[in-house]
């Protein structure tokens, strides 16, 4: 099958998490034999601020670890939609594209029954800002592929109905798996500040319980403002910048612990949506304690898989316990990764996509 990806960017994934579970999918569906393309536009905002503070060589270093994706690049405005579609069958179209993408992918979509076309939703805006989804002209698109239950249940109410589908992403399991070697520090953080989305939670959840243990932390995540690298550094936490995806299994393997702490959208208004990094953790063997949020459609085992605290003294209650109790902590890492094992890698989710295009044939 030859399928078309059209993305913000399969080159940056800097403060644009899509790009992980993206390739990891992309990559699977190549390993099966199919052809797989992805198209973004040069200028991408994610690509340009990792260029500005990284320079342009590191728009090439997710080769590394991914060099049988290719990408093409058009200019800003200029997608020729005929040449990327031909003889494609099918084509997921990111929400983080350009409503000028979206419509001219959708308009050529109406030149070729047997293409099948899908726009992938990966964001709160459906519940947080609805009036924005307006700008998308999804007219001639077969249907809307949701990365949680809730989400689609609002597009199936927008006219989508039996054509929006559950796919939540999942862990690149031929890169993230667990890694050999001893941990050479407490805790770790992978994640961006979240636009004021999670600042009283990472305040809460993270600097506090690092605070009143006294254990050695790292964060990894980009657009922390002053004032969050000063919370950090009187929490006593090392701020380590930027981390590129393929690279944060061997940094999650270096600590004992992680966590997760969830922007506010989604654990108030899209329950059952953990975002990426719980499956990446829990993939890697590494125990994982969580910020609350509502497991709603069931995907792990809370409590088995991953530690829930409930507010920040249970937080730390937790980590103390996973620090001080090995057994604990092998228990909570085996069980994390048999669930995404059997359940959550990208070949589960490339098997659903390859069904869901099969239904709508």
């Amino acid at each position: 099958m030859k399928i078309a990806l059209f993305v913000h960017s399969l080159r940056s994934d800097w403060n644009h998490g899509n790009a992980h579970f993206l390739r990891g999918v992309a990559s699977e569906l190549v390993h099966r034999g199919h052809a797989v393309t992805a198209w973004e536009a040069l200028g991408a905002w994610s690509a340009e601020n990792l260029v500005r503070d990284h320079g342009a060589a590191a728009l090439e270093a997710w080769r590394e670890a991914y060099p049988e994706l290719p990408v093409r690049t058009y200019a800003p405005g200029a997608l020729d939609a005929a040449e990327a579609l031909d003889g494609v069958d099918l084509a997921l179209v990111h929400e983080w594209n350009d409503p000028e993408v979206v419509a001219r992918v959708g308009a050529e979509r109406a030149r070729r029954p047997s293409l099948r076309l899908l726009f992938h939703d990966t964001h709160h805006r459906a519940v947080t800002a609805p009036g924005e989804l307006a700008r998308f002209d999804l007219s001639r698109y077969d249907g809307v592929l949701a990365f949680g239950e809730v989400l689609a249940g609002i597009w199936r109410a927008r006219g989508f109905e039996g054509r929006a589908f559950t796919w939540h992403e999942a862990a690149d399991v031929r890169r993230f798996h667990p890694r050999a070697g001893a941990p050479e520090g407490d805790l770790v953080f992978v994640g961006n500040w979240g636009d004021e989305e999670r600042t009283a939670e990472l305040a809460e959840f993270l600097l506090g319980p690092v605070r009143a243990l006294g254990i050695s932390a790292t964060v990894h995540g980009v657009r922390y403002p002053e004032a969050g690298l000063r919370a950090l550094a009187a929490a006593g936490i090392a701020y380590r910048g930027y981390l590129p995806n393929h690279r944060a299994p061997e940094v999650l393997a270096r600590h004992r612990v992680t966590v997760h702490v969830p922007r506010r959208p989604y654990a108030e208004a899209l329950p059952g949506i953990p975002t990426i990094r719980p499956f990446e953790a829990l993939a890697c063997g590494v125990p994982l304690v969580s910020a609350p949020w509502r497991d709603a459609e069931r995907l792990f085992r809370p409590g088995v898989d991953f530690l829930v605290a409930r507010d920040g003294a249970e937080m730390a209650r937790h980590l103390r316990a996973v620090l001080s109790e090995p057994g604990l902590a092998r228990e909570l890492a085996a069980n994390g990764l048999e669930t995404v094992r059997a359940r959550h890698t990208c070949a589960h989710r490339a098997d659903a996509l390859l069904a869901i295009a099969a239904g709508l044939g």
